[in-house]
């Protein structure tokens, strides 16, 4: 471990640019705390010396508001080491350290106490954080320490790598990131419960954008990592892991959110009159709790405070960068006001609680990973189509108050994708035109087919349907208290053509299903919700599982079912499976083994009229049937 240090501000011209210092150590020798982190997490931090607050060096990042030049060329930093570093000859290079650029010429300048401080005395000015050097695993990791400059981060891994080179030892460095700063670019790589997270650099034109994302799917295919998953069901889902997309600039004072926070309402508003845009690119668990809940999801009254601060957002330009962080903070938030889970995060756009939270970007979160690049790059092309439009003519259009709506009709495809047509067209009249055949294979993926049938002209199709889960009361976990979330509910869609009104009627295990007309002669929809399995924790555990689906296409002048259908969420014959699919051709089996093309009631029958429930006038809960 090197004690070491920037110099700081005080440091004279031609001076040292960095420092070093003895750590006494209550021990002799310095243990390492017990654990197989990195060297540089396991300090004895504790054991240092005691200084007063007053003398702790304490980092303060840069703000990312300051104005900042360029950064130096690293041959320039190289020469410049070189010049303060030892001359040769020196006892630092009889001991083998390089004589030029190196790790040890930046500390060789180091003022290094003789004793400690005494009792009582604070050690003023002492040096807190350490280089540390470890072999581990066969290679040479370097740990770089906490730094508040990202001119002192680069000087510093300037000089590693010249020392590497200089002794011909390949190394790994490891340890605190590189300051944030905007004329820096990286691509994080993050471990994240069952996925891996990468945060892609900035782009600053499509071409640029097009190329991150194909380049990263690609890279990922060759490191045998997928973007899509399949259930144990068969069913073909994304991975689970967020496409979060982030809008701001290379420099936070750039950020069109801050300079416009009209933007900011027009994009507000728009994805919440169009609710085909939340749900859509969603993942499977969607509602209040989901990772990306509405604006309208959180309280009820959340809409009227909505629109009192759209009408505190200034028309004029030119705006202090708080403002939009003011207006909008304690309004974006989910049902517990938590300020991340949100579908529009502003988390990092201009926080006061840190420097991290002022970084000008907007986080769109109600968008998951897709299974194609290309799929990808259409969720990106809207966003941009619709920030394009905005910052020319700003959305002002009433909110509409969808209540019990949003969780009843936006559940179901066929007004979903009605709905994106909508978006679809509203952008080709400003002057973007969006293909349809572009957003077509997110409603498939989204929405994905079950199964149809065809009888005496009628065709019946099933399809997959959303379904919000709800948040549990809390348990006792073992470890912790926990909160469960309800996923046994499940909802499909069930859409006919050719249906004649008042002769045929639909009915699901034996219940009329309240179909609705579409505007398409002969053409109704309606949405099925039924509890699919039963796990120990749930929602009124005493409704049994619904499951299978028998549909009934009732002819009522006949007074008989001249047909139907027959869907199950398990394999038909009981077969439990213990593992997932290996492949899309399994997943395609299983699905197809759930629905069967027939096994329709026989018999007499006359069913009852439907029942629509005021609330949910879309949907047949067979929990209340």
């Amino acid at each position: 471990a090197l004690p070491i240090a920037p110099a700081g501000v005080e440091t004279p011209p031609g001076g040292p640019r960095w420092r070093s210092g003895r750590w006494f150590l209550r021990a002799e020798r310095m243990y390492l705390l017990p654990g197989d982190s990195p060297m540089g997490y396991r300090l004895p931090l504790d054991s240092l010396v005691w200084a007063s607050k007053d003398d702790v060096p304490y980092l303060i990042d840069v703000d990312p508001f300051a104005p900042r030049a360029p950064l130096p060329h690293r041959w320039a930093r190289i020469s410049h080491q070189s010049q303060i570093g030892p001359s040769p000859g020196d006892a630092d290079t009889a001991r083998g350290l390089p004589a030029r650029g190196g790790l040890g010429s930046t500390a060789a300048r180091a003022s290094l106490a003789d004793a400690p401080p005494g009792p009582w005395q604070s050690a003023a000015d002492s040096i807190r954080t350490a280089v540390c050097i470890e072999p581990r695993d066969g290679k040479l990791h370097v740990f770089m320490p906490p730094l508040s400059g990202v001119a002192d981060y680069l000087d510093l891994v300037a000089a590693v790598e010249d020392t590497a080179a200089e002794v011909g030892i390949p190394v790994i460095v490891e340890g605190y990131h590189p300051p944030s700063d905007p004329r820096l670019r990286k691509l994080e790589v993050t471990p994240d419960p069952g996925v891996i997270e990468v945060n892609v650099h900035p782009a600053s034109s499509w071409d640029e954008l097009s190329a991150n994302t194909t380049i990263i799917y690609e890279e990922a295919r060759l490191c045998r990592l997928g973007s899509e998953k399949f259930m144990l069901d068969g069913r073909h889902t994304g991975t689970g892991g967020g496409n979060h997309l982030t809008l701001g600039a290379a420099a936070a004072a750039d950020s069109p959110i801050l300079r416009r926070p009209d933007l900011l309402r027009s994009l507000l508003a728009y994805w919440h009159n169009h609710p085909a845009l939340s749900f859509t690119f969603s993942g499977l668990f969607i509602g209040p709790t989901s990772q990306a809940p509405r604006v309208d999801e959180a309280r009820n009254d959340q809409l009227y405070e909505l629109e009192t601060a759209f009408r505190q957002v200034p028309e004029y330009r030119d705006v202090p960068p708080w403002l939009v962080d003011r207006l909008f903070r304690n309004l974006l938030v989910d049902v517990t006001g938590n300020t991340h889970r949100t579908e529009f995060c502003i988390d990092k756009l201009y926080s006061p609680d840190s420097v991290r939270g002022r970084l000008g970007i907007l986080e769109l979160r109600s968008f998951e990973m897709p299974p194609h690049a290309r799929m990808s790059l259409v969720q990106q092309l809207l966003v941009r189509a619709l920030v394009a439009r905005f910052w020319d003519q700003p959305y002002t259009t009433k909110l509409v108050r969808w209540d019990t709506e949003l969780h009843d009709r936006f559940m179901l495809p066929h007004f979903v994708a009605e709905d994106l047509e909508d978006v679809r067209s509203e952008l080709g009249q400003a002057g973007f035109p969006f293909a349809a055949e572009w957003l077509a294979p997110h409603v498939e993926f989204r929405f994905p087919v079950i199964g149809s049938i065809a009888q005496r002209g009628i065709v019946l199709e099933l399809r997959h349907a959303l379904e919000p889960w709800h948040v549990l009361g809390e348990e006792d976990g073992g470890a912790g208290t926990v909160r469960s979330v309800d996923s046994s509910l499940e909802r499909l869609q069930v859409k006919l053509n050719g249906m004649v009104d008042g002769r045929h009627v639909l009915t699901c295990n034996g219940h009329t299903v309240p179909l609705h007309p579409t505007g398409t002669n002969g053409e109704y929809v309606a949405g099925i919700r039924y509890r699919a399995w039963c796990p120990p924790s749930a929602l009124h555990p005493t409704i049994g599982i619904h499951t299978p689906l028998v549909f009934d296409l009732v002819d009522t002048w006949s007074g008989r079912s001249i047909g139907g259908c027959t869907h199950h969420v398990v394999h038909p014959g009981g077969r439990s499976y213990d593992t997932f699919p290996v492949n899309a051709y399994e997943a395609e089996g299983r699905r197809v083994a759930r629905f069967v093309p027939f096994g329709h009631t026989p018999g007499s029958m006359r069913p009852a009229p439907a029942t629509r429930d005021p609330d949910f006038p879309f949907t047949l809960d067979l929990r209340r049937a």
